[in-house]
């Protein structure tokens, strides 16, 4: 079963008082609310180069010119020039022309210089305005000039002038340097954030630690009444909390804080929240941070991460530092089969064991962290003084599933009614999900009010758990999908199978749903209840087999001819037979050596632990086990033709059929009733 994420299905409560004690309480400000950060040099900088830029460019745009300035063409110049309404015109840097207009001109033909009229004030005389005409060059304006002087006689002076602004000139010097530098704090301030910002963030911090901090500004609100099940993993961290709270007790007796805790475990056991809950039972401040956090592309960036984290830590101790998905940076080093392949990893990992046992060690700060990939972790990573202990997270059993089920109804409107037929019994539900994950049991939830929402319904009842279990286990139904019904016949026949076999043998798993409805990828689906045990034998795991052959089998003594959708059966089966020749020893022929790698040594390897013969061994042995399994479904099958024949047909009508329908055909299973005088 996969999880969809690392926690368990336990949340912390909402509205819960934080039990964290204010430890920096003088630098808060009134109200409890942490003090405002000031402004760092570097950003008091960037503004002043913005404000500097700002006022640059506007004064070069506006300096020296005025406010009344229109820009004009040749047809309005000229009847200017032919009328001598200028006072006077200005070529300014050989590269425009001032035409100053004549106050009285101005006064007298009020709608042509209507655009370069000044307010009148008190009944004064507008101010003089003047036009700014744009030639191409000064050669083509001084001849049409001439051409206007030859028409009307009279001479037209122009006077050159040479200005100079100090800002443009300034801004053209500096406007590059000014630019670069803007574009070198932008790139900075960007790429602070896309590395998480934080303290020390931007282009020359990127080997700070980018951990996220629960102290008491930003507090951890999770104890382990908040965490449902995991009662054995919770009693062996009991021991780090208490040492936490209580220090002086173990040092007066010269113990010393245990410097690491691994927690091994499936996804979604609840390895994360199970960290939170420590510090929070501790109440200290609280490091978390992703494994993958340190592996970075720059050289020597990961290592000062973890340098900067141990540092920050060292800082606020006693204190946790949890590390999620170690297994990122701490896989074995050596194997990656590429000479220098993965320096930057193997570097980053270096520091993190020189952090957690190095000179420099002493301070009680305790390493959490989280993996689902042990095997992988180098050895000097788990030994004794680094990561003292190991707790395995496992999955839930049935009561601490009830439990799961508990914390997360809490939030879900279901039926309470014990007498209605939509009554949502937890305990039922717990037998229903076995091998599910606290994540599996969330989503469980999650999705029962779904499917409620979908029928407009006011509760959740047992139905829409039901449902939302078969929709995350098989996938979404797809009844939209065209069968044949020659196909529809064939998928009866195979899913009978199944669980007629199943239903058949002494270690088979009982039916709870079969149905030839498409779901996910697959064209039909059983659901089965097996059985939770710790170890398993040879003959229970034959007998599984038996069964992933047995579609395949009515197949072939129905119409005499076998397809394409055993695939999945297939597959699961030769993995179960490699398993019982190669790890376990379950093969005569093999003996009893098992080639599993528990180290994980060879895990990039390219040579096999066995030799050819041996591997032509294996190979004969999985297919004689695999074809064992075969040829006894079969000869259920045939022995119970008639009832397999009454099975098909029924689920080929009704499309779904349950346990009931299958007792009523077969009869109670035999091996039940002995499990149940057993136990009595």
């Amino acid at each position: 079963m996969s999880e969809t994420n690392n926690n368990s299905g336990q949340r912390p409560e909402q509205g819960k008082k934080n039990p964290l004690i204010p430890r920096n309480s003088r630098n808060q400000q009134p109200g409890g609310q942490p003090p405002k950060k000031k402004p760092s040099a570097g950003t008091i900088a960037l503004y002043v180069v913005y404000a500097v830029l700002l006022v640059a460019f506007g004064y070069s745009l506006l300096g020296g010119d005025s406010p009344t300035e229109k820009k004009i063409d040749w047809q309005r110049l000229e009847p200017i020039l032919v009328r001598q309404d200028y006072s006077k015109i200005i070529i300014v840097n050989q590269e425009f022309a001032e035409i100053h207009i004549k106050p009285e001109a101005v006064q007298r033909d009020t709608v042509t210089y209507r655009d370069i009229r000044g307010a009148v004030v008190n009944g004064r005389t507008p101010t003089q305005g003047f036009y700014h005409y744009d030639f191409v060059t000064f050669d083509r304006f001084a001849k049409d000039v001439d051409s206007v002087q030859a028409r009307t006689g009279h001479r037209v002076e122009m006077v050159p002038e040479k200005r100079s602004n100090p800002w443009k000139e300034l801004l053209g010097f500096l406007g590059p340097m000014l630019i670069f530098i803007v574009f070198i704090l932008l790139m900075s301030g960007f790429a602070r954030r896309q590395m998480g910002g934080g303290n020390g963030g931007g282009i020359f911090g990127v080997g700070k630690s980018r951990a996220k901090q629960y102290d008491s500004r930003t507090p951890n609100n999770v104890t382990f009444k908040d965490v449902a099940g995991l009662a054995g993993a919770k009693e062996e961290v009991m021991e780090v909390v208490d040492f936490l709270k209580n220090p002086k007790r173990y040092t007066d007796l010269g113990g010393k804080i245990p410097k690491g805790v691994l927690l091994v475990g499936p996804p979604g056991t609840g390895k994360t929240l199970l960290a939170k809950a420590v510090a929070g039972e501790a109440n200290v401040p609280f490091f978390s941070m992703s494994g993958s956090d340190f592996v970075e592309m720059f050289v020597g960036v990961g290592a000062s991460r973890v340098r900067d984290l141990f540092e920050e830590a060292k800082k606020k101790a006693p204190c946790i530092v949890f590390i999620d998905e170690i297994d990122a940076v701490g896989r074995a080093r050596g194997h990656s089969g590429l000479s220098n392949a993965n320096d930057e990893r193997e570097n980053t990992l270096n520091q993190l064991l020189t952090e957690m046992d190095g000179f420099s060690s002493g301070t009680n700060v305790i390493v959490l962290a989280a993996t689902n990939r042990a095997d992988v972790l180098d050895k000097a990573l788990l030994r004794a003084g680094r990561f003292d202990r190991q707790i395995y997270v496992e999955l839930p059993d049935i009561e601490e599933r009830k439990a799961i089920f508990d914390v997360h109804m809490k939030s879900l409107k279901i039926n309470t009614d014990a007498n209605s037929e939509g009554f949502v019994d937890r305990d039922f539900l717990a037998k229903q999900t076995p091998g599910f994950s606290g994540a599996d049991i969330a989503n469980v939830c999650n999705e029962s009010a779904l499917c409620a929402a979908r029928r407009n319904k006011n509760v959740i009842e047992k139905q829409d758990f039901l449902d939302a279990i078969d929709r995350i286990v098989g996938g979404l139904e797809k009844r939209t999908k065209v069968l044949s019904d020659e196909e529809k016949h064939t998928i009866a026949y195979h899913e009978s199978g199944h669980a007629s076999v199943s239903w058949l043998l002494r270690w088979g798993n009982p039916l709870v749903k079969v149905t030839i409805v498409p779901r996910g990828k697959a064209l039909g689906a059983a659901w089965y209840l097996p059985e939770e045990r710790q170890i398993t034998t040879y003959e229970q795991m034959f007998d599984e087999m038996v069964s992933l052959m047995a579609g395949r089998a009515s197949e072939e003594v129905v119409y005499g001819r076998i397809s394409t959708g055993a695939l999945n059966d297939i597959e699961r089966a030769t993995k179960m037979a490699q398993s019982m020749v190669t790890f376990y020893g379950m093969s005569p022929e093999v003996g009893n050596i098992s080639f599993y790698d528990s180290t994980g040594q060879n895990e990039y390897g390219f040579t096999k632990p066995f030799s050819e013969k041996t591997a032509e061994t294996i190979d004969a042995e999985v297919r004689r086990i695999v074809e064992s399994a075969y040829n006894r479904a079969k000869e259920i099958i045939v022995e119970h033709r008639e009832q397999l024949d009454q099975l098909a047909s029924q689920l080929y009508e009704k499309e779904v059929l349950f346990r009931e329908d299958l007792e009523r055909i077969y009869g109670p299973r035999p091996w039940e009733k002995k499990e149940e005088e057993e136990k009595a």
